[in-house]
């Protein structure tokens, strides 16, 4: 039994033992890693640069735009105000028929045409400055003519050509065709007609019609065309430079 004891206190003072050797090698193996470390130099690593931050964008009403348009409590809200356009004006009414050219004549105060509003009308002697109608005549000469079409004044300018009267008159009855045919006088015989082509010049830069041409008209002839009009005194006509 005593045997068995002091074996017993034998193993457990050898492990006693060993385990204090263990502990003390691991106590020095401790001191030695402090020691290294405290002689061991760490380099500061440098601090990046400094980069600042972006700047807040101003605060603009037009972010604020689709909180307006899309607020769910009042979808009737709209930040476009509708602006209503005045209506367009009427259209200008268009313009009337121009007076009809029945001749001019000069009597020393200045030119003045022949002229009648409407078909059937009374014929009148216009001035320049006068009206008929709703025209006032600007200016007249011997191959065209102006009116001021006196709604927005605007100038018309068409040839005496074109505001010639163009419906044939009608022929006055003749009294002595009642008569016997041998109460009537015999009519001499007319004269040949033949195309003579344009006469005299005038101050106006046109040309006479010689008697008995028989020239048609709108005919150009040495640079002049034959242009035939009514006048008070009859048919007349007139030879104007080509343009």
């Amino acid at each position: 039994m005593n045997r068995k004891l002091v074996l017993l206190n034998a193993v457990l003072a050898l492990i006693v033992i060993y385990g204090g050797v263990q502990l003390r090698n691991q106590y020095k193996a401790a001191k030695a890693r402090e020691a290294a470390l405290a002689r061991t130099r760490v380099s500061a690593t440098p601090a990046p640069p400094f980069v600042p931050l972006a700047g807040d964008p101003p605060v603009l009403p037009s972010g604020y735009k689709d909180v307006a348009m899309k607020d769910l409590f009042h979808p009737s809200r709209n930040p476009d105000v509708p602006v209503e356009l005045p209506p367009p004006p009427p259209p200008p009414p268009p313009m009337p028929a121009l007076p009809t050219f029945h001749g001019q004549m000069n009597l020393g105060d200045g030119p003045m045409a022949l002229l009648v509003e409407k078909p059937g009308m009374e014929e009148k002697a216009i001035k320049p400055g006068d009206t008929i109608g709703q025209f006032k005549l600007v200016d007249v000469n011997t191959s065209d003519i102006t009116f001021a079409w006196t709604f927005n004044g605007e100038l018309v300018r068409r040839s005496l050509r074109e505001l010639a009267d163009k419906t044939p008159a009608a022929a006055a009855p003749d009294a002595r065709s009642s008569a016997p045919a041998a109460s009537a006088p015999v009519a001499p015989p007319p004269a040949a007609r033949s195309a003579l082509g344009p006469g005299e010049i005038t101050p106006y830069g046109t040309k006479t019609c010689q008697p008995n041409d028989s020239t048609p008209e709108g005919a150009v002839v040495n640079g002049f065309r034959k242009v035939s009009f009514t006048t008070p005194f009859g048919k007349s006509c007139l030879w104007e430079a080509v343009k």
